[in-house]
């Protein structure tokens, strides 16, 4: 048996950055119909919630532990916003140039990229790929403040809520991250063409089984 070993060369792993945002509007039965970039996100906050302890007695003892159903939100930061998003945000467009408040807001997907780095190839040695699916962006705050002579840019926010969909063999979920250093290339590949489209096909975000699928390696 071998022993452990610490903070070996090439090992000493992080993560950071986010990039390559995409916003994904789905129809009514939840295959996504359109995709758009989405340029200027500066944050993505990745909130599980849920997964509560209740605890049971019996005997005058501490019998087992209940555990709640998991949740997942995030908080969405960005300088700007597709114009495709804001009918996920509540607003409608009833003629160019008009916008209308507090209407229905649309569910959304979305996909966005983190690098992984480590000390020997720094922030180059690969990414993740983190698919989330049936978002909902709550109403949000937006500042607007005088120019000054540190002007700076309004960040918008939005709190994200999300509705889990069905995983064959597992519990639904709304989050999947891909790694890029442990998948297969070509499968990543693939995954990829379908994220952000190529030239025979429009970008979409498959569902959940069908990313797995993707990523299985064939077997001998």
């Amino acid at each position: 048996m071998a022993a452990l070993t610490w903070d070996q060369v090439g090992e000493r792993l992080f993560e950071t950055g986010v990039d390559r945002g995409v916003l994904y509007l789905p129809d009514t039965p939840g295959a996504s119909v359109d995709a758009v970039a989405w340029d200027d996100l500066t944050t993505v906050t990745e909130s599980p919630g849920g997964a509560d302890s209740n605890p049971q007695y019996a005997d005058n003892i501490k019998y087992l532990n209940l555990i709640s159903a998991e949740e997942f939100g995030a908080t969405i930061e960005a300088f700007t916003y597709p114009d495709e998003f804001a009918e996920c945000d509540g607003t409608a467009v009833p003629t160019p140039g008009v916008s209308v408040g507090q209407q229905g807001r649309r569910l959304f997907g979305l996909c966005y990229r983190t690098r992984l780095g480590n000390d020997l190839e720094g922030v180059d040695y690969g990414y993740r790929i983190h698919l989330v699916y049936g978002c909902q962006a709550a109403p949000s705050e937006k500042a607007y403040g005088t120019i000054s002579d540190s002007p700076e840019a309004i960040a918008f926010s939005w709190d994200v809520t999300t509705t889990p969909v069905p995983v064959a063999n597992l519990k639904p979920t709304a989050l999947i991250v891909i790694d890029s250093t442990v998948v297969d290339d070509a499968a990543l590949d693939a995954l990829e063409t379908a994220l952000y489209g190529g030239a025979a096909a429009d970008p979409r975000l498959p569902p959940p089984d069908e990313v797995i699928d993707m990523m299985t390696p064939a077997g001998p």
